[in-house]
């Protein structure tokens, strides 16, 4: 794959392609790096390169076609933006990734653990929109149905398996992750397809990092439900015992869900990339005040014949 863009230069949100890659560098970590800089630009990530048959990628804000605090690559059909907009950025940014909008499965993220095997019939087809409702977890074995989840600080989590070619997407926020979002997708995929965990490789794509993720005694306190005091230390530090707050890692904490449910600490990957440290690259909640547009993470399984 090519890591440094296309010949073709454009201005996106008034930057230049330069401006781009600076923000990129300040943003960049060695699990992933950027394609098509200078038009629509796309998050690769390394440890899907060479499986060979997995296209998976994650947007940031620029190459599309909205204004204002959505400006420019804004994904998400539900926060304000025009249809046309959000339904152009879509064809954009497929066109710089290699899918074909009509293969896309988009669900309607609620903060819950269903998860749904997505087959051709769930595909846009004609019309891109959310033919899901409250799914927040995505699996299938079907060649070119592509997996489109939204975020915006929340953590995306996406599986491949290279034994049985099967592929999911999973949106976990806080709830998600102490509802243990990513091993029910995990256990999904053993049991519908009979994958095994030890073959499964993870991404923990890119989100709020720990040091901008402050959260109430409510939020520690689901956590110390579901996690041991020794994995509570590495994933929840207070930062202000006066007013009971506390600093959460949600990366580590989906790090060490995966390995409770089978995962080989080699094959889990946390991207490192923070949305919110990042907010001129990437759209942030917490950054925005909730002002903000959508991004959305994508994976498909490729013919053959198209991967590059």
């Amino acid at each position: 794959m090519e890591k440094t863009g296309t010949k073709q230069r454009i201005q996106v949100l008034g930057l230049s392609e330069g401006e781009v890659l600076q923000l990129w560098e300040k943003a960049r970590t060695e699990e992933c790096y950027l394609e098509h800089a200078d038009s629509v630009p796309i998050i690769r990530f390394h440890a899907f390169d060479n499986l060979g048959f997995v296209n998976a990628a994650f947007s940031t804000r620029y190459g599309g076609v909205s204004t204002g605090y959505f400006a420019e690559l804004n994904l998400g059909f539900n926060r304000g933006d025009s249809e046309e907009n959000v339904t152009q950025n879509y064809c954009l940014f497929c066109k710089s990734m290699g899918v074909n909008t009509e293969n896309l499965v988009l669900s309607d993220q609620v903060h819950k653990t269903e998860i749904a095997i997505a087959t051709k019939e769930d595909t846009c087809k004609g019309k891109i929109k959310k033919k899901l409702k409250g799914i927040d977890g995505l699996i299938t074995d079907k060649e070119n149905v592509c997996l489109a989840t939204s975020y915006a600080d929340c953590v995306p989590l996406f599986f491949a398996d290279p034994a049985k070619r099967v592929i999911a997407a999973s949106h976990a926020g806080w709830r998600g992750t102490v509802e243990k979002m990513g091993q029910k997708t995990v256990n999904q995929m053993q049991e519908q397809f009979g994958c095994n965990k030890q073959d499964i490789i993870a991404v923990i794509g890119p989100s709020i990092c720990q040091s901008c993720y402050e959260v109430s005694q409510d939020v520690a306190d689901a956590f110390a439900k579901q996690y041991t005091k020794e994995q509570m230390a590495e994933i929840m530090l207070c930062s202000n015992a006066a007013e009971k707050k506390y600093q959460l890692d949600l990366w580590q904490a989906n790090a060490l869900q995966l390995k409770d449910a089978g995962l080989l600490a080699e094959n889990i990957h946390i991207s490192g990339i923070c949305t919110c440290c990042n907010s001129r690259l990437l759209f942030s909640h917490r950054a925005s005040h909730g002002k903000r547009g959508n991004l959305n993470g994508f994976i498909q399984i490729a013919a053959v014949s198209s991967v590059q």
